[in-house]
């Protein structure tokens, strides 16, 4: 059985805002002693003067750029040196991009795929390192509905939250074939989250972004990822959204595309236009270092969208029945 988590030592990556933060603050409440990585410093710091105040564990913060192997390995063994081991570590750190495909320069393409699965790939390397000397660890990653339920206007990000979920279950696999027991793989698949992802979102659109309803508090994923830190299971849903956007593509693609298209297009972006940025897909942005991104809870009209798509899929599962 996995460590108790107010006994356990847990890496954080993209912990300076948002879900990392949100997780940090969780595992601090309940005791656990938490290394907190991120690019920004001078954010990451006032996120472990926030960790130590909540709980009894210790804090350590390590800037890391997780694209860089040689920065994750330190990270590592800055976690040992100052607490002795580690017991679980959540690959969290992520960048992504909003705009048509051909609208997206290949650098940005190559840098968030970068971020998002090589720094998934040196984390886990580095993690596994210390867990197969233990015999023992979690590894927890932070995924995203579009894993399973892709968008239009981020295929950049969509590709790297693809390839996290298959990266994870060939990780599986070889654990199991040696017999290593004592080391879990846990997949977090949240729906859309109230952080400042949206604001440090490279945009391409020429329109202004915005979270797509229903929007979820990020205390829920961190709740979620601590509760699989003790009950490890291969994969979790956060958000009812993103349990029903992967029904719906795996039952009816054709009808998801359509809908859910068209839902995207009219509520993610609005109608104003916006500057041309590339965020902090290259460099991090100064500002947004809370938990929450000020997001406002689902509307009324993504709600009836919501329900109409979902009352479709019941027809769409008949008339797949039909035709076999």
């Amino acid at each position: 059985m996995p460590r108790p988590i107010h006994e356990s030592v847990v890496v954080v990556t993209g912990a300076s805002s948002g879900i990392g933060k949100a997780t940090a603050l969780e595992l601090a409440a309940r005791g656990a002693s938490v290394v907190l990585a991120a690019r920004r410093e001078e954010e990451l710091e006032q996120a472990r003067h926030e960790v130590e105040r909540r709980g009894a564990g210790g804090a350590l913060a390590v800037p890391t750029d997780v694209t860089s192997e040689a920065q994750v390995e330190r990270l590592a063994q800055r976690a040992v040196e100052t607490f002795g081991r580690i017991d679980a570590w959540v690959n969290n750190a992520a960048v992504g991009a909003y705009g048509r495909i051909e609208d997206t320069a290949t650098d940005v393409f190559r840098r968030i795929l970068d971020t998002n699965v090589m720094g998934y790939v040196h984390g886990t390397k580095a993690a596994l390192a210390r867990f197969r000397l233990q015999g023992s660890g979690v590894l927890v990653f932070v995924d995203s509905l579009v894993a399973g339920a892709p968008q239009p206007y981020t295929a950049a990000y969509g590709m790297s939250k693809a390839a996290i979920r298959s990266f994870a279950e060939s990780l599986r696999m070889e654990l199991l074939l040696d017999g290593a027991r004592g080391i879990h793989v846990c997949t977090v698949l949240p729906a859309t989250i109230d952080t400042p992802f949206f604001h440090h979102a490279a945009n391409y659109t020429g329109r202004v972004l915005r979270a797509l309803p229903p929007v979820y508090p990020p205390e829920q994923v961190a709740r979620r990822i601590v509760r699989v830190m003790e009950r490890p299971r291969r994969e979790v849903f956060v958000g009812r959204a993103s349990r029903l956007g992967a029904l719906q593509h795996t039952l009816a693609p054709g009808l998801y595309h359509r809908v859910a298209a068209r839902q995207i297009d009219r509520h993610h972006l609005v109608d104003r236009p916006a500057d041309e940025t590339s965020g902090n897909v290259f460099e991090p942005m100064r500002d947004g270092g809370g938990v929450s991104g000020g997001w406002k809870r689902t509307g009324p009209t993504v709600d009836r969208a919501l329900l109409g798509l979902a009352a479709a899929v019941p027809a769409a599962v008949l008339l797949w029945a039909r035709r076999r």
